[in-house]
C-alpha cells in the first residue's frame, strides 16, 4: 500500500467547501512526495500497483464469495484525464465475471422520461460484484450545470433553476448514495484531476497520432472553453457530495501511472477493510462434501 498520508490528502473532507487549487494535479511535485525524484516515484508507483493488482484478485474473490457487499466505483473527469485507461489497467487483474462497466452518454428519450437517477439505478452492481460508472449521475450537476439550457429536454415541472435547484440535486444524490451504502453497496468516487496544460498536450497527441485520431472530438475543444465554469461546478459538487458514507477522492491525473496506482490502492484497501471471509459451511454441507468425495474415489 502507498503512504496512508498521501491517500488522506486526496480524500475530500465530508460536506465542506473546497478549493481545487489546493489539490495537486501532479503528485510528482507535491509536498508529500518531495523526498522522491520523478524516477523513484514512478518506480515505487509501479511496484505498488503490481502488488495491489495481486491483492485485488484475492479481494475480488472474497467479495464474490461472501455475497454481501458490492463496490460501486464512480469516475468523473474532464476529457483526456485518463478514465478509460485507468479502468483498463486497474481492473486488468480481476475476473471479468465479477466486474461490470457502464459508460453513460447523452440520455436517451426513454431516460429523459424518468428522473435523473433512474438509468444509474438500473446499472447498479449486484452483491459480490464491482460496478464501474465511467461518468455517472454526477453529469447532472456538472455538464448540465455548465449548460443549464439542457434542462429543457428533461421536461421538469416549472420552477426556478437557481442555487436552490442544484442544492436539492446534491441532496437527492447524497440520499441515494446513503441508501446504497445501507444496503451493502460501497460507493467510491474518483475525480481524475488533470491540469489544463496536460489536457492540451493530450489533445494534441490525439490529433497528431493517427492511431489516436478516433479518440478526438471537436466537441472536446469546445467544452475546453468552459474550463473555469467546469472547475467551479466541480468545486461546489465535490464539497456538497463528499460524505462519510460515499467519499470523493481527487486523484492527480497529470501522470497516468500515479492515477492508476492511487485508484487501485484505494480500492484494495477498501475491500480489505471490510474484513470479509469465505462462507462457513454448515454441518450438513460438510457431510455432503464428504459423501461426494467418497463417491468420486470409488469410481
Amino acid at each position: 500500500m502507498f503512504s496512508k498520508k498521501v491517500i488522506q490528502t486526496v480524500q475530500v473532507p465530508p460536506l465542506k467547501k473546497i478549493k481545487l487549487a489546493k489539490y495537486p494535479t501532479d503528485l510528482v511535485n507535491s509536498r508529500e512526495m518531495r523526498e522522491l525524484s520523478k524516477t523513484e516515484l514512478k518506480e515505487k508507483s509501479k511496484k505498488v500497483l503490481e502488488q495491489d493488482l495481486l491483492e485485488l484478485t484475492r479481494a475480488q474473490d472474497l467479495l464474490y464469495a461472501s455475497d454481501t457487499y458490492a463496490i460501486l466505483m464512480v469516475f468523473q473527469a474532464m476529457d483526456a484525464a485518463g478514465k478509460d485507461s485507468t479502468i483498463k489497467h486497474v481492473m486488468s487483474g480481476i475476473n471479468p465475471q465479477g466486474c461490470q462497466v457502464f459508460s453513460f452518454k447523452q440520455p436517451s428519450a426513454e431516460e429523459l422520461d424518468h428522473n435523473f437517477l433512474w438509468r444509474s439505478m438500473k446499472a447498479l452492481p449486484e452483491r459480490g460484484r464491482i460496478g464501474i460508472f465511467n461518468r455517472s449521475y454526477y453529469e447532472e450537476v456538472l455538464v448540465v450545470r455548465v449548460h443549464p439550457e439542457w434542462l429543457v429536454s428533461q421536461k421538469l415541472p416549472a420552477g426556478k433553476r437557481d442555487k436552490s435547484f442544484w442544492e436539492k440535486r446534491y441532496e437527492d444524490i447524497n440520499t441515494f448514495e446513503q441508501h446504497l451504502v445501507r444496503n451493502g453497496i460501497i460507493v467510491l468516487k474518483f475525480f481524475l484531476y488533470v491540469s489544463r496544460k496536460e489536457q492540451k498536450k493530450r489533445f494534441l497527441e490525439r490529433l497528431e497520432d493517427p492511431e489516436k485520431n478516433w479518440k478526438f472530438s471537436a466537441a472536446d475543444v469546445a467544452e475546453r472553453t468552459h474550463w473555469n465554469s467546469y472547475m467551479k461546478a466541480y468545486e461546489e459538487m465535490l464539497g456538497a457530495t463528499s460524505t462519510d458514507w460515499a467519499p470523493w477522492f481527487i486523484i492527480p491525473a497529470d501522470h497516468k501511472w500515479i492515477t492508476r496506482m492511487l485508484v487501485a490502492d484505494i480500492l484494495v484497501s477498501t475491500i480489505t477493510d471490510l474484513k470479509l471471509h469465505y462462507p462457513q459451511l454448515t454441518k450438513q454441507q460438510k457431510q455432503d462434501l464428504l459423501q461426494a468425495k467418497k463417491l468420486l474415489l470409488k469410481e
